[in-house]
């Protein structure tokens, strides 16, 4: 597994990193929209034995992060909106509560 960098080492090194496409989220840039970049995701994950160098880095913004992500673990893409309001009902359109649909059921 490669090692992370951290630190104010990491610290600089992230800025550096995020300075290189000006804070732009690359997978937004090549799908023709403007976002700012929000994390340097590394490409081949650190825990799938990719190594914490410049070249196997690329920002992106918190929305492309969690589905590169998921895409790279196997998980299901995140729920756009999801979590809960205040009263504790979820926030999502797509969960059922929402949509009308009851005990699973349309």
């Amino acid at each position: 597994m490669g090692e992370r960098i951290r630190g104010s080492a990491g610290v600089k090194l992230r800025k550096r990193r995020l300075a290189r496409t000006g804070g732009l989220c690359e997978r937004c840039g090549k799908a023709g929209r403007v976002r700012l970049a929000t994390r340097v995701d590394h490409i081949k994950p650190l825990a799938l034995g990719g190594e914490d160098v410049d070249e196997n880095t690329r920002n992106l913004c918190e929305p492309c992060h969690l589905d590169v992500t998921a895409e790279q673990f196997g998980h299901a893409s995140p729920i756009e909106g999801r979590g809960v309001d205040r009263s504790g009902r979820p926030t999502s359109p797509d969960h059922p509560w929402n949509r009308g649909v009851i005990g699973g059921a349309a």
